[in-house]
């Protein structure tokens, strides 16, 4: 399941709550992104 993010309202939103539509439940904007993950980074030895 990937996890998107509304642009204007910011609402999290799941892949399968869009099914054939991809419009925002909450405002009905039609602009989303995938927001990152946090990386945790390691130092070489």
């Amino acid at each position: 399941m990937a996890n998107y993010k509304c642009f204007k309202c910011g609402k999290k939103i799941v892949s399968n709550t869009l099914d054939k539509r991809f419009v925002c439940p909450g405002c009905g904007s039609k602009i989303f992104y995938k927001p990152r993950t946090n990386v945790r980074r390691v130092k070489a030895d």
